[in-house]
């Protein structure tokens, strides 16, 4: 990929160094519930051995792609609140953490948005869920 001839704006750098932070929060998350779980299921069970487990079936959760692409308790929810007023025509930064792209909204349903790259020839859109991609509108930034 050529480098951008314009700086991206400041709010898609932030986000873009902030989708990596949302997706640790939700691997805390993730350890969290499963030392809560444990604990709850052996209560007599000393809590560092129940720790270090749950620390051992979060990382080994976090190898297992279908786990770790819809597990996202915290960074879902930062992107449905920030692509709330998205509407068809309005641009926005898709945002992935180290990079960003500019995209045209083309439909937006309840958690669903249809986006079109705006460096691609194809005319198709891609279909992808709000919950699941981080889209930082462009007039914000």
């Amino acid at each position: 990929m050529r480098s951008p001839l314009r700086p991206l704006p400041a709010a898609v750098v932030r986000w873009t160094a902030a989708a990596r932070a949302l997706r640790w929060l939700d691997a805390l998350a993730a350890w969290l519930a499963i030392w809560g779980g444990a604990a709850v299921a052996a209560p007599s069970t000393s809590r560092v051995p129940l720790a270090v487990l749950a620390a051992l079936v979060a990382a080994l959760g976090a190898l297992v792609r279908p786990l770790r692409v819809r597990w996202r308790p915290v960074s879902g929810v930062v992107a449905l609140v920030l692509s709330a007023r998205l509407s068809p025509g309005d641009h926005a930064w898709y945002v992935r953490p180290g990079h960003a792209e500019r995209v045209l909204v083309t439909a937006s349903h309840r958690t669903r948005v249809v986006i079109a790259r705006l460096n691609d020839e194809s005319a198709e859109g891609l279909s992808v869920r709000r919950t699941r991609v981080m889209l930082v509108p462009a007039d914000s930034a």
